[in-house]
């Protein structure tokens, strides 16, 4: 009893610890504005990917979610999107996680952990890709616009990918020799998950992910709607004006009337 009450603080604090790196290598990046959204090249998947190989499915997942989300919430250029980040990142680590296992002689070569990384950057990419489509139709953009958000998001992802495996595989060999000699080696490399991955707390977060994003998406759809209807009662009142003006111009032509020139006044 003592020894599962003790694992299970221990693997709170691991998720707590590599969200941690998860929320700061997300800070080491610089951006790439492609017209209607902004993308980046960062640190924070090469993070994500780590979590997920060094420990099992859920517990990378939920570090490499909780890590990416904090991040959103706390820039005001991504907060609206962290719930769908959440989903995203999980899906990375998780996956990663599950297929960095052992083999029938109990060991993790290092193709496997290579397929894992990959796989894990793949399903991540897919899943930001889908989300780019569809905010730039969400905000009011053509569908030519959306695809092309999506290539450059496609071409900065695919950096970010190449970047993440190359960083996270290393440190994963590096690290892992390392820590099964620490309290956390139960944790390293799971066999198996005792309750599973669908537990109470990542069901909670992630049916409370997918309620987010229902109304995220909502939200702006609307949001968007509201923008598109001031956008274009400005540009009606602009033409109404222009029109006006024209009016007034050919009926001072018709009656002979002549302006005088304000500068002018001023200065007598």
């Amino acid at each position: 009893m003592e020894r599962s009450a003790s694992n299970k603080i221990m693997k709170i604090v691991t998720v707590g610890l590599m969200a941690a790196l998860v929320f700061v290598g997300n800070y080491l990046s610089f951006p790439i504005p492609n017209g209607f959204l902004v993308s980046r090249i960062h640190l924070g998947n090469s993070m994500c990917l780590l979590a997920g190989l060094l420990f099992c499915g859920s517990t990378g997942g939920l570090a490499s979610g909780i890590g990416g989300a904090l991040y959103d919430l706390l820039n005001p250029a991504y907060i609206l999107s962290s719930p769908y980040t959440f989903i995203s990142k999980f899906a990375m680590g998780f996956v990663a996680g599950k297929l960095n296992r052992r083999n029938s002689e109990g060991k993790i070569t290092v193709r496997t952990t290579m397929l894992a990384a990959v796989t894990g950057q793949l399903v991540y990419i897919v899943l930001y890709l889908i989300k780019s489509f569809f905010t730039v139709l969400i905000i009011g953009g053509t569908a030519e616009a959306a695809w092309t958000a999506v290539g450059t998001n496609a071409v900065t992802s695919s950096i970010n990918a190449v970047i993440s495996v190359i960083i996270s595989v290393p440190l994963y060999i590096a690290l892992r020799s390392a820590l099964t000699k620490t309290p956390i080696k139960p944790l390293i490399n799971e066999k198996t998950e005792s309750k599973g991955y669908f537990n109470p707390v990542t069901v909670g977060l992630i049916a409370f992910a997918f309620v987010t994003v229902t109304v995220y998406t909502i939200n702006l759809s609307a949001q968007s709607k509201l923008e598109k209807k001031d956008m274009e009662e400005k540009e009606a009142l602009e033409q109404r004006l222009e029109d006006y003006e024209m009016k007034l111009d050919h009926l001072y032509k018709e009656l002979d009337i002549k302006i005088p020139d304000a500068s002018l006044s001023e200065e007598n």
